[in-house]
């Protein structure tokens, strides 16, 4: 296990960390947890954060090892701005308290261009507001 001093991503271990740091405040949150808890049970999240493990390991290691489209399940949730924008906040905040270096970077601005493609979808296909 590394120490406790911030470094880049470089493993799984750090998706692990950054997922696991991430979703833990996304359940605290009083505007995204209802989100969350209308489509996983708590029998649900260890698949859930393995599939995000999965996802962040393919975008930001060059591992492939998520397929999916996360759109498609995104167009079923009724999201706002609001609910978009703390999401990036969250992201921000937990990247930033662990991580620093090329790829902690890199991770920021996939995160901000998957909000910006989500929100446009979903406006695009007239939900959300």
């Amino acid at each position: 296990m590394k120490s406790a001093q911030k470094h880049d991503i470089l493993e799984l271990e750090d998706i692990q960390l950054l997922v696991d740091s991430f979703y833990s405040k996304v359940r605290e949150n009083k505007l995204l947890n209802p989100i969350f808890l209308d489509k996983i049970s708590d029998e649900q999240w260890p698949a859930h954060l393995d599939k995000m493990y999965r996802f962040w390991q393919t975008l930001l290691l060059g591992e492939i090892t998520y397929q999916g489209n996360p759109l498609m399940h995104h167009l079923q949730l009724a999201l706002t701005d609001e609910h978009f924008e703390e999401w990036l906040r969250l992201f921000r905040e937990t990247t930033n308290q662990h991580f620093t270096g090329e790829k902690a970077a890199e991770a920021t601005r996939r995160a901000e261009k998957i909000r910006w493609v989500f929100q446009t979808k979903i406006k695009q296909f007239g939900l959300g507001n």
